[in-house]
């Protein structure tokens, strides 16, 4: 399963930009614009992306509270400033202090570094029934014959998703509007249809799924 990160920034264009990366990359981002539920959020993620200029608790309140709460969550603090007073301070609590701008490739190097650390890095290959599921490759093997799984880049994208929340109920307004990026209508057959043709491809038997399944009335779920 993928690892899941507690990112807090403020900065709406920055926080788009940077949680995005982080999901094409596999990752579940749980993103706040402030710290003020950090303490709530925390528990139940891998690591902690904190931007210290932050409204109300500034990131060096917030991870102190965090690392004490917390002690094995690995942080990882996000800066402006390059001072070495800031690096030292930030130092106490974090586990690492990366300034702006950056990467995202670097940040999410780092990202993987304190995952391994603190064993909570995704694993190389998820397996999901029969089949071998290579998230960092894009690549999905089916063990039953040995072959490479084609999916469009629609079909994908779905799967990709429904993946990165396993085992949870996602609605159909939720697939839709992560996969389309735009509202879904009531009765839209649109996710239905990719879906079947979904199935097709990874089911062992299509009109009776093992790996997608159908929660009627509400959505879909992939279960590990």
């Amino acid at each position: 399963m993928s690892a899941t990160l507690l990112y807090i920034e403020d900065d709406r264009e920055i926080g788009e930009f940077v949680s995005g990366h982080l999901e094409d990359r596999g990752y579940v981002v749980k993103w706040l614009r402030s710290g003020e539920r950090a303490l709530d959020e925390a528990p139940n993620c891998d690591l902690v992306i904190l931007d210290v200029m932050l409204p109300g608790l500034d990131g060096f309140t917030v991870g102190q509270r965090l690392k004490k709460s917390l002690p094995a969550l690995p942080i990882l603090l996000l800066s402006a400033r390059t001072a070495i007073d800031d690096k030292l301070q930030g130092l106490q609590f974090a586990d690492d202090y990366v300034t702006k701008p950056f990467h995202p490739d670097e940040l999410t190097a780092r990202i993987e570094v304190l995952l391994r650390r603190s064993g909570s890095a995704a694993p190389e290959c998820l397996v999901v029934k029969h089949l071998l599921i290579y998230e960092r490759e894009n690549r999905i093997v089916n063990q039953d014959t040995g072959e490479e799984v084609g999916l469009t880049g629609k079909q994908f994208h779905i799967f990709h998703y429904l993946l990165r929340h396993l085992n949870q109920i996602m609605t159909k307004e939720q697939i839709y509007e992560a996969v389309w990026g735009e509202p879904y209508l009531d009765g839209d057959k649109t996710l239905m249809v990719h879906i079947r043709y979904l199935r097709e491809k990874i089911e062992r038997e299509p009109a009776a799924p093992e790996i997608i399944e159908t929660v009627r009335g509400i959505g879909y779920r992939v279960r590990a």
